[in-house]
């Protein structure tokens, strides 16, 4: 697992009121692919707010890590249980196309492991959405 956190995505009750609070900080350029999350490029990290729809999100964080390729999703979970971590989901091909899977930390946060087809992965692990 490389040592980088492509994204932070925090649990929020109203995504209208949470993307317009950070557009008023002046955030712009959000992706909403739909009702239940939406996606700002903050650097080379992406930030997201994640609703409480369908038994997701607030309260809450969630850390993740975006890797190259769906096969590389269930090795870096493998890795994570190796080192201590509970998995949380195991690695899956993803309603919007993608793969994931999400590992707990010994301290209960979670991680989850992606691989998004339609983000960009730069070569220093930078993440493009």
């Amino acid at each position: 697992m490389d040592q980088r956190i492509s994204l932070v995505t925090l649990g929020v009750t109203d995504l209208p009121r949470a993307r317009a609070f950070y557009e008023g900080l002046g955030w712009d350029g959000a992706q909403q692919p739909d009702n239940e999350v939406c996606f700002f490029q903050a650097g080379g990290m992406a930030f997201g707010l994640w609703t409480a729809l369908g038994g997701h999100g607030a309260p809450g964080i969630e850390l993740a890590h975006n890797v190259r390729s769906p096969e590389e999703v269930g090795a870096v979970l493998a890795q994570a249980q190796r080192a201590g971590a509970t998995i949380v989901r195991p690695a899956a091909h993803a309603e919007w196309g993608g793969a994931s899977g999400a590992f707990a930390d010994p301290d209960g946060y979670v991680w989850e492991v992606a691989h998004n087809p339609g983000w960009t992965l730069d070569e220093d692990g930078a993440v493009r959405i």
